[in-house]
């Protein structure tokens, strides 16, 4: 490996911009539903989430609770576990591509792919929280 490259890979900095990066979709989510509380709500509700305030509270908390242990690299494994299982519990509710007509079908079912994705991206984040270096 290129020195240059292992030292980027070695900085400290660089393990915090890839943890906030990798998070931004859920913090991002997070805020917005602790910032404009009332959409939050509408969006539970939206999907048959009812009481839609506590499902609102739980959402932005896993969101927003779990970013923080990833970013900050504490309890990562358990960061990276509830943002995995959230993911995928919002396949069935709000993904649920097999349910609809096209075009919405074919959209909805490559959100679904990258979902995996992002599922795979936070198994190997506790996976190497856990790997001695």
């Amino acid at each position: 490996m290129p020195a240059i490259i292992e030292s980027l890979l070695r900085a400290t900095w660089f393990g915090y911009l890839a943890r906030i990066v990798l998070t931004y979709m859920f913090w991002a989510s997070g805020l917005a539903k602790l910032i404009d509380f009332d959409a939050g709500v509408a969006e539970m509700a939206h999907f048959g989430l009812e009481p839609a305030v506590f499902f609102n509270v739980a959402t932005l908390a896993v969101q927003l609770v779990g970013s923080v242990l990833i970013i900050l690299n504490k309890w990562t494994w358990l960061g990276a576990g509830a943002l995995a299982v959230f993911t995928a519990l919002t396949i069935p509710i709000a993904h649920n591509f097999w349910a609809m007509e096209e075009p919405m079908k074919t959209l909805e079912f490559y959100v679904v792919m990258e979902h995996i994705t992002v599922i795979g991206a936070l198994m190997v984040v506790a996976y190497a929280s856990v790997r001695k270096s």
